[in-house]
């Protein structure tokens, strides 16, 4: 069952799981099990890339099956990701390999084609009742030596993997986050019919994503 917590409210009707996927930083110590983290992974293959390239690796560290891999990835992030993200089920690197498998050209969509995969196999997470938080505050020195990533894979994000918990078992700044309303952009400031216009009084305050 998809997790209902702080739906998003857009202008027009969308799939309801794109509505609830969100980014929590609270998560209970339920365990995430196998079967269903390979079935979340699995949808990544659905996704487009490049010349079919598929370009995406990930490196995963589940804290009931896989604790040392969890504990290198958790060692990875920055500091204030830490204190959270260690709570979660599963840790994960979205590694992206920079050239193409059928010619060694460089692959200048890699980084694009795992964007992709890792909000597709999100939207999958969301309707199994699990939620994922993409981080950029992590270390891609400290993640390719834990790992030994060889040249040519770069790491471009890490993410958790797990079911949310509630708000209130987070310190207070981060629990403002988790209750503030979800909010976005209006179509108006990023959908341009026929011409690039000059949107007037743009502004956009960040919120939880």
């Amino acid at each position: 069952m998809a997790d209902t917590t702080n739906v998003l409210a857009l202008e027009y009707p969308i799939l309801p799981v794109l509505t609830q996927r969100r980014s929590p930083r609270a998560y209970t110590d339920q365990p995430v099990p196998a079967e269903v983290v390979h079935q979340i992974f699995a949808a990544a293959s659905s996704s487009a890339s490049c010349f079919g390239e598929q370009p995406w690796r990930y490196i995963v560290g589940s804290q009931s099956t896989s604790p040392e891999a969890f504990q290198k990835i958790l060692g990875g992030l920055l500091g204030f990701n830490q204190p959270w993200a260690k709570k979660a089920g599963v840790l994960a690197v979205g590694v992206a390999k920079l050239a193409f498998s059928h010619d060694g050209n460089p692959n200048g969509w890699a980084k694009y084609d795992v964007g992709q995969a890792t909000a597709t196999l999100a939207i999958e997470a969301t309707e199994l009742g699990l939620q994922i938080h993409q981080m950029a505050g992590f270390s891609p020195d400290a993640l390719r030596a834990a790992f030994s990533i060889p040249e040519g894979f770069e790491p471009v994000v890490v993410f958790t993997l797990g079911y949310p918990g509630p708000a209130s078992a987070l310190p207070d700044p981060l629990r403002e986050r988790e209750e503030a309303p979800r909010v976005r952009k209006p179509l108006a400031e990023f959908l341009f019919e026929g011409a690039w216009p000059t949107p007037a009084n743009e502004q956009f305050d960040a919120t939880n994503v």
